[in-house]
């Protein structure tokens, strides 16, 4: 269970590092027509050493994600993946010139204090493998957060990061789900299984969707309904369906660290939206915000 923490910790650095890298190698490509879903905006980031660099640390990420999900509960692997905002703020302040403040630290204390109870109470990962009605509906969702992208794509700015975040997390969300209803990895089971469609369907619409919120807006926002969408609705499945329990006695504490974890990870949000300071970079704070430097300089 201990090296299970571990695993998840260790893919939220990887992903909060990686969204960084990816964040800064998406802005830096051409944006394409429209403000929608842009599919072919992944070609053209690829040609990018950071976006690379991003994806590298992506699959270690999926990796260590995969060995913690097969010994801990969903919701407890969730909760330490929410950590990858925190890591995303942290990381930020170097690479786009901007600062955390003090309220900012705190919630990243909130995080690691939330991380702490979760590991204190969370019991083993449920035994049981999920219905094949399961199965199948977890690949229907997968195929339904595909086909959103494109709506959210074309919400108006404001709230086109969130949303496209928000997606991105439910497709993240259905990989969490899908790893726990693989139950036999022979070619011919993960042919015949929807889980493994739903695993790749959700995991590369959340690719698409987050890279295009990436690009359309802020990363924190973007990073924010990420958090939102992978950490709630896969515990709630893993608790309701796939038999996931605390320790003995501890489901107070478990549900207590799970929000922390949370809601310190979502107060970090407004790490995008932080204020020039004289010391700050304005191109790297705008880029921060989502908005051209020349109008921060304007107003």
């Amino acid at each position: 269970m201990v090296l299970g923490m571990i695993c998840a910790l260790a893919s939220a650095v990887c992903f909060g590092t990686a969204s960084v890298l990816q964040a800064v190698a998406a802005r830096g490509a051409a944006p394409g027509t429209g403000s929608g879903v842009d599919a072919r905006l992944l070609l053209r980031v690829l040609k990018e050493w950071r976006y690379l660099l991003g994806l590298a640390l992506d699959g270690l990420g999926f990796v260590l994600e995969l060995s913690a999900l097969r010994a801990l509960p969903i919701y407890t692997v969730g909760a330490a993946l929410a950590a990858t905002l925190a890591v995303t703020a942290v990381v930020a302040a170097p690479v786009l010139g901007t600062r955390l403040s003090r309220a900012e630290w705190g919630a990243v204390a909130l995080v690691c204090g939330g991380l702490a109870l979760l590991g204190l109470s969370s019991g083993e990962e449920g035994h049981l493998r999920g219905t094949t009605g399961l199965r199948i509906a977890v690949l229907l969702f997968a195929l339904a957060v595909l086909a959103s992208g494109a709506l959210a794509g074309r919400l108006p700015d404001r709230a086109r990061p969130a949303a496209l975040g928000l997606g991105a997390g439910f497709g993240f969300g259905v990989v969490e789900v899908a790893v726990r209803l693989l139950d036999d990895f022979a070619p011919s089971a993960l042919l015949t299984n929807p889980a493994t469609y739903a695993l790749l369907i959700g995991g590369g619409a959340a690719f698409l969707l987050l890279t295009t919120a990436f690009q359309r807006g802020s990363v924190t926002a973007a990073t924010a309904g990420m958090v939102i969408g992978e950490t709630i609705g896969p515990a709630l499945v893993g608790v309701a369906w796939l038999g996931d329990r605390t320790r003995e006695g501890l489901a107070p504490l478990a549900v207590t660290g799970f929000a922390l974890a949370v809601v310190g990870a979502l107060a970090l949000a407004r790490f995008g939206e932080a204020p020039r300071t004289t010391e700050t970079k304005p191109d790297a704070v705008a880029a921060a915000a989502g908005r051209p430097a020349r109008e921060r300089r304007d107003r």
